[in-house]
């Protein structure tokens, strides 16, 4: 796998630290908004008077923030995408060329419908997950904890308490994915089946015709279908 991320690691570097950037821009707002209501609207280190100078001036530096912060969320997908697609792109074809070597007894022992799923679906969830990884898990990390940095700066207390829902969190996170990868591989297995049928289904388009097999075969993929959907 390192071999298909190395070709493209300058993107996913690039995509990383516009993220980076992104996130950064929306954990500096809330502070910023927090010193326009207290020293700009309510005055609260000036008297009580109100200062409209400031809060011109921070409603600025905020549209700034917004603005450049939107620019490195628009150049992240750029990058992101630039390298996911390359690197399921290199997978796809390097598997497409070692199927093409296989003896008729292996494709046989595989299966048309589960090489099928390989080619497709398989690398297209090894994309998405290098393309969640470079965006989400950045984003999600860096949010939350910034999020935890950033309370703890304003309320101390109130940082504490979401501290204490960090494990919550995280247990919920795993018991989620303990109880999806089960489903997974079944998931898998009933797309291999879906796969098979409609395989079969194209190649033998004229035995099916002339046999009068349609409706036979379309209850047997809508029943294939309807358990792909179930899981």
């Amino acid at each position: 796998m390192w071999k298909y991320i190395r070709q493209y690691l300058p993107y996913a570097i690039l995509a990383g630290l516009f993220m980076i950037g992104e996130v950064s821009m929306d954990l500096a707002q809330p502070g910023i908004m927090s010193q326009i209501v207290d020293d700009g609207v309510l005055g609260l280190n000036s008297s009580g008077v109100s200062d409209l100078t400031l809060i011109l001036k921070l409603g600025l530096i905020m549209i700034g923030l917004v603005l450049f912060g939107g620019l490195c969320g628009s150049l992240n997908n750029v990058f992101v995408h630039m390298s996911g697609q390359n690197i399921g792109n290199e997978i796809r074809k390097d598997c497409f060329r070692r199927i093409m070597t296989f003896s008729f007894p292996q494709m046989d022992a595989y299966g048309a419908g589960s090489l099928v799923t390989r080619v497709t679906n398989d690398i297209t969830q090894v994309q998405t997950f290098v393309s969640q990884f470079v965006r989400g898990m950045i984003r999600t990390s860096m949010l939350m904890f910034g999020s935890m940095f950033c309370m703890f700066r304003l309320n101390r207390q109130f940082g504490f308490i979401v501290l204490c829902a960090f494990p919550v969190i995280v247990g919920c996170l795993t018991f989620c994915m303990f109880k999806a990868n089960p489903l997974f591989s079944k998931l898998q297995a009933q797309l291999d089946d879906l796969n098979g049928i409609m395989q079969e289904d194209v190649a033998n388009i004229r035995i099916i015709k002339a046999c009068v097999r349609e409706i036979y075969e379309k209850l047997r993929f809508g029943k294939a279908n309807d358990a792909l959907i179930k899981t």
